[in-house]
Order: structure tokens, then sequence, then C-alpha cells
């Protein structure tokens, strides 16, 4: 019985005592304070944040509907903060446990201000996209991912302010950092400041079909700050490295104002002058009539008889398309190459193909004699 009394006589003491001098109760208690808010978090979210959702619905614009999307994770972690100061208030700290206790409510509340923030930056970016006359989509993308940079920068020299660390004293040894690892980071700088050089020089945006002889051709879709990534009409994403597309030439198909046709049709050479003319001219009023094909006074267009080729009589053909659509400009290729077909045909030519022939003026002497058989005489 006497050791029993021992036994509860250190357990009221354990419990009396707790930990950092705070009884067990009351520590009991705070932890009950903390679990009812983190309870009220979850209900924040299904009744608050859902009716704010209901309100947002209703309104014409979807910016509200984006931001509240973007901000629902800081705005759930409020009762979670809330909970904690009551939670470290409720406690009877000493001078040194509530200076930590205050360092920690002001960490979790930075953290929340600058991640609401930071999520916030790209539903309101559709803003910044009314400066496209000024900028182009790409320069406004690089703006958007900066200010994430930077107030992610700033909340963690917020949060370290807070603790006590000074961050001048950080940068300045990350400047010296930096200085021995720019003189390793040559390329990473060259990159970058190759693709401020894209952009700012506008030789291509997203979506572009691009070619760069020896490196890539495709279609542009991400435009990084060390690379460019080209998908290839095989669907293959290419990495480029941004100086690359800096240094050489790079062909934007995607900027052509006309697509071209370029052909030589060769016909017969048994064809006559007064055939020739009429392919021609049926050839060149089809061109100029259609609406597919660019008009002569903004462009180059020929229809002409060029040259004497080794089996034919060649025409030259250089007219452009109104559309660059790749597709829209095949379509109307094949159609000009049936209409050209029924015209050389009509005119009662034909199409020439490679040949050679081969005359003999003499045999050798002691070649056998050619032996020619006699003609058919009708019997009468």
């Amino acid at each position: 019985m006497q050791s029993f009394e021992k036994f509860w006589d250190l357990v009221v003491q354990v419990w009396a005592t707790g930990a950092f001098g705070i009884d067990v109760a009351t520590l009991l208690s705070a932890l009950g304070i903390f679990v009812v808010f983190m309870v009220l978090r979850g209900l924040m979210a299904r009744f608050v944040i859902g009716a704010l959702r209901i309100k947002a619905m209703r309104t014409k614009t979807m910016l509200d509907d984006e931001l509240l999307n973007a901000l629902e994770a800081p705005i759930r972690m409020l009762p979670l903060v809330l909970g904690t100061f009551l939670a470290l208030d409720y406690l009877p700290l000493k001078n040194a446990h509530q200076d930590l206790a205050d360092s920690l409510v002001k960490s979790m509340i930075t953290i929340a201000i600058f991640w609401g923030l930071h999520r916030a930056v790209s539903p309101l970016s559709h803003l910044l996209h009314k400066l496209e006359t000024i900028f182009t989509p790409v320069m406004i993308d690089w703006m958007v991912k900066s200010i994430k940079v930077i107030i992610a920068f700033v909340g963690i020299a917020a949060v370290l302010e807070i603790w006590g660390i000074q961050v001048g004293p950080i940068l300045a040894g990350l400047g010296l950092f930096g200085v021995a690892v720019a003189l390793g980071a040559q390329d990473l700088f060259k990159n970058l400041i190759a693709g401020i050089l894209i952009i700012a020089e506008q030789r291509f945006n997203k979506g572009d079909w691009i070619r760069v002889e020896g490196v890539v051709e495709g279609t542009v879709e991400q435009i990084g700050f060390r690379s460019t990534m080209v998908r290839r009409f095989d669907k293959a994403p290419v990495f480029v490295p941004n100086a690359k597309l800096s240094d050489n030439a790079v062909t934007n198909f995607s900027s052509m104002t006309h697509r071209r046709i370029y052909w030589y049709i060769g016909v017969e050479y048994s064809s006559t002058i007064d055939q020739l003319r009429d392919i021609r001219d049926q050839i060149e009023s089809y061109i100029l009539t259609n609406d597919a094909f660019a008009d002569a006074k903004d462009v180059s267009t020929f229809v002409r008889i060029d040259r004497f080729s080794d089996s034919s009589i060649d025409i030259m053909l250089y007219c452009f398309t109104n559309t660059t659509q790749w597709g829209e400009w095949l379509e109307i290729k094949e159609q000009l190459a049936y209409t050209i077909k029924e015209i050389v045909e009509g005119a009662g030519s034909s199409f020439a193909f490679p040949s050679q022939s081969l005359y003999v003026e003499a045999l050798p002497g002691d070649a056998p004699e050619i032996f020619v058989p006699p003609k058919n005489k009708a019997h009468s």
C-alpha cells in the first residue's frame, strides 16, 4: 500500500510538472484548443469557401473564380494560425519560450500572406495580357515568373528576419559566392542573356514553326530562362539552348505572309507554238482569277516558257497562295495539279518524261550484215 501511494505521488508530481514547467492539464487544454481550430479548418473549407465560390460563380468574370481557387489553400491555413496563437497564448510561457512562440506565430502569418500573394499572381496575370500591344506574350510570361520569384524571395527574407537572421550579410556572402559560380556557369548566363535577346528581338513566339539549320525544326512550345523547348513534327520534344537560337539563323515559317508554289512543268517537244501559248495562257488565267492565290500586284507571279531541257520544253510556274496553313496549301496545290493536267491534255499536248535517243551512223566493218526482211506483196 505504501508503494502504491509512492507511485501515485510520482504520477501527481509528473502531472503537476508536465513540460517546460507547465502542468499536463494546461498542455492538454492548449492541445484541445488547437484541435478545435483544426476541425474549424475543415468547416471553413466546406462552408465559408463554398459560399464564396457560389458568389463568384454568379459574376460574369472568371477572374474571381480563379483567384478564389488560388487562395483556397492559404485561406484554409488561417484557422491553423489562429489555433496555434490561442493555444500558445493559453500556456503560461516564460520570457524565452514566449519569444519563441511569438516568432512561430509571426512566421506562420508571414508564410500565409506571401503564400497567398504568390498563388494570386497566376490568376491576376491575365490583367498583364492587356499589355500585349507593348510586350510580347513571352515577355509577359517572364514578368509573371519574375514576380513570383521576387515574392518568394521577400517572403523567405521576412521569415528569416523574424528569427533574427540578417539577410544582408547572407546576400553579401552570396555575392562573393556568385562570382565564383559565374566563372563556372558562363554557359548558363550566356543562355539567359540569349533568351532575353530572343524575346526582345521577337524572333519567334510560342506556337511558331521555326527551323534552325543543323539544330532543330518544329513548333515552339516554351521559351525558358536557359533553353527553349521545340516539338518536332514527329512529336518528340527538343530542348535547345537559347544561345544556339540566338547565334544561328532562325527561319520563322509562321511569319510568312504567303506561301510559295514553284514548279517546272515539262511538255513534249512535239508541242506546237500555239499549244505552248494556249497552255501558258490558261494556267496564268487560272492563277490570276482564283481567290486562293495572292494578287500579282502584291507578290511575284510568273507563268513563262522557261527553257529547253534534255527531254522537255519547261514551263516555269511561280506564284503564292493567300493561306500559309500547310493543309490548305496542299489542297490548293492538289487542285492546281488537276487543272494543269486538264489544260495540257485539253490543248492536245502531253507531259514529257526523261528519255534518250541513240543514233548509229555506221557499224564496224567486221560486223554482220543487218537482215532486212522483204516487204509482203499482195498476190494477184
